[in-house]
């Protein structure tokens, strides 16, 4: 499967001082500058236009928030974010994987070993809901789970 990841490696000292610096960047130049901006043109606007409070610069970043968020929110192409799983397995590929699982169950002793034991418990069950008095729950032995008890036992 072919992923197209690319991987940021944080090592050291350096590492994380280079991660601080992008956080730095990003943080000043998608909010502080913006707040900064728009903090300078309301109070410019509030000032010589409207009698309005001035703001500082949280107020401003807030603004650029508000003004963003209106932005991509009510723009003619909508913003969409597509996450696409990839592609399940075809119904061959499936067939192909059950039929292996199949294989595998059928080799495997200890597998085997738990599906007798419940063939007889059932078979056990079975017979003591009948009640037939002449058959002894305990006289039941399955034979492919003493076979396969043998062969477990001699290896």
């Amino acid at each position: 499967m072919k992923r197209n990841f690319n991987v940021i490696q944080i090592k050291g000292f350096m590492g994380i001082v280079y991660l601080a610096f992008i956080v730095v960047c990003l943080t000043a130049g998608f909010g502080w500058f913006p707040g900064w901006v728009c903090m300078k043109l309301w109070n410019l606007a509030s000032s010589h236009f409207v009698n309005l409070p001035s703001i500082g610069i949280f107020q401003g970043m807030l603004l650029w928030a508000i003004i963003a968020a209106s932005y991509f929110t009510f723009r003619k192409d909508k913003l969409v974010v597509f996450m696409n799983a990839s592609d399940g397995l075809s119904e061959e590929e499936l067939k192909a994987v059950f039929a292996d699982m199949k294989k595998n169950l059928k080799n495997d002793m200890i597998i085997q070993d738990m599906i007798n034991a419940r063939r007889t418990e059932l078979k056990i069950k079975n017979l003591s809901d009948i009640n037939i008095p002449s058959v002894d729950a305990r006289d039941i032995k399955d034979k492919s789970s003493s076979k396969s008890n043998d062969k477990v036992q001699s290896k």
